[in-house]
């Protein structure tokens, strides 16, 4: 019997298909008149939940004239819409573009993040985004531009209903990246983004010591009718967990984490004082500079 839930690589399937249907002119109705088709069964083929064979799907791509690449790239996801989890090896580099992750954030309503490193990446600026992909050993720079343009899309995804926490360690906005001007205007936009209703950041000590989130950065989603997934990101690769028992570890992670960090006004009070140290910083360098004897010896 075909599956009857949607998993990660099924919704992204059935998106593909809705595109490709409406590129023919058609709508749903229309090609299920086309095929003969109950149009419950279209329904169930763009909403990812399967119900259709292998052949079913050849006839749907030739009366839609999907183009060879994409008719390519359906074919091959086709028969493993059923797998729950999916993990995308992306070559060099992770993708300017992630249709899945893009896709999934869209849907989702509520939305938990760890980043142990570095900013997480719906809450950078674009002069720190910028820092950070210049430094990548991967990223081809004549991408940072359209990767730029890519992020913004997805933290545009950040006006829809969609309920964020944030979990960020200490030393990730300790990190020195870019000027102390990118530094600081990135701590304002944190704490901008904090005042939001729907965003919570909360800064996890450096005094917490070891913690649950060693083992590095993720994305918990959670959706009104799907089943939960976490995202993980490697420098060139990206895994989309769904498997009941997996998600529950990271909810674990997510519970000790909340237990260990300053709460909202915490967490704020400490970006501030981040701030008002580099704002203070900048100015005795340039003091520093300033009585610097030129030329210099």
């Amino acid at each position: 019997m075909p599956k009857r839930y949607s998993t990660a690589r099924g919704r992204e399937f059935g998106e593909r298909m809705r595109a490709a249907i409406a590129r023919a002119g058609m709508t749903s109705r229309q090609l299920a008149d086309v095929l003969g088709w109950q149009e419950a069964k279209v329904s169930d083929m763009v909403n990812g939940k399967g119900g259709i064979t292998v052949l079913e799907l050849v006839l749907v791509l030739g009366a839609c004239r999907v183009p060879e690449p994409e008719r390519e790239y359906l074919l091959n996801l086709f028969p493993a819409l059923e797998l729950d989890g999916w993990w995308q090896s992306h070559g060099k580099c992770v993708p300017v573009r992630s249709g899945t992750a893009r896709s999934n954030f869209a849907a989702a309503r509520t939305l938990v993040s760890w980043h142990p490193h570095a900013v997480p990446d719906l809450l950078r600026t674009g002069d720190y985004a910028r820092a950070l992909l210049a430094a990548s050993a991967t990223v081809p720079t004549a991408e940072l531009d359209e990767r730029l343009r890519a992020l913004r899309e997805m933290q545009d995804l950040l006006r829809n209903d969609l309920d964020c926490t944030f979990y960020i360690h200490e030393f990730a906005l300790e990190l020195q990246v870019g000027s102390h001007e990118v530094q600081v205007a990135q701590l304002q936009h944190l704490m901008r983004m904090a005042s939001w209703k729907r965003i919570r950041i909360l800064i996890l000590p450096a005094a917490a010591g070891a913690h649950a989130g060693m083992a590095g950065q993720f994305t918990l989603l959670k959706f009104p009718k799907y089943q939960p997934l976490v995202w993980i990101t490697t420098e060139n690769s990206s895994l989309f967990a769904e498997e009941e028992h997996a998600v529950q570890g990271y909810e674990a992670v997510v519970q000790a984490l909340d237990e260990i960090s300053l709460d909202e006004d915490q967490s704020m009070k400490w970006m501030s004082r981040r701030c008002v140290r580099l704002q203070e910083a900048a100015e005795t360098e340039a003091v520093s500079s300033e009585d610097e004897p030129f030329p210099p010896p």
